[in-house]
């Protein structure tokens, strides 16, 4: 299969998965926001789980961690992509790069939500 297919097409699923928690736990604005809470924690496990199954996979293992991680968790979350990232950093010894790495990703995220919803307030008009 074409690595650019699986992706589109894990991509598809992993979005269609996240769209259908989030209609069945929709959140309510004040409240807890418990459908991307759990779809980062089931993405940040299954993103764990397909590294170290995949790591030792030869021939089409590549097409399977493209369709799997980039597509289908891709679409599901991209908390779980940060998470992965931190644990391999710190598992690598770099403990005071990866407190980094979630330090500044949270803080630039944070900007970048403002900068967004700011914008958006001034476009229109609110």
């Amino acid at each position: 299969m074409n690595v650019w297919v699986a992706v589109a097409l894990g991509s598809a699923i992993g979005g269609m998965a996240r769209y259908g928690i989030s209609r069945l736990w929709p959140w309510v604005p004040g409240g807890w926001p418990m459908a991307t809470m759990t779809v980062n924690v089931l993405g940040s496990f299954a993103i764990g789980l397909l590294s170290a199954v995949l790591a030792g996979r030869a021939g089409g293992a590549e097409t399977a961690r493209l369709f799997w991680m980039t597509g289908v968790l891709g679409g599901f979350t991209t908390y779980s992509a940060f998470a992965l990232e931190t644990v391999t950093l710190a598992g690598a010894g770099e403990a005071m790069r990866a407190a980094a790495y979630v330090a500044t990703t949270v803080l630039v995220c944070l900007v970048a939500a403002f900068a967004g919803r700011a914008l958006g307030m001034i476009i229109t008009g609110d």
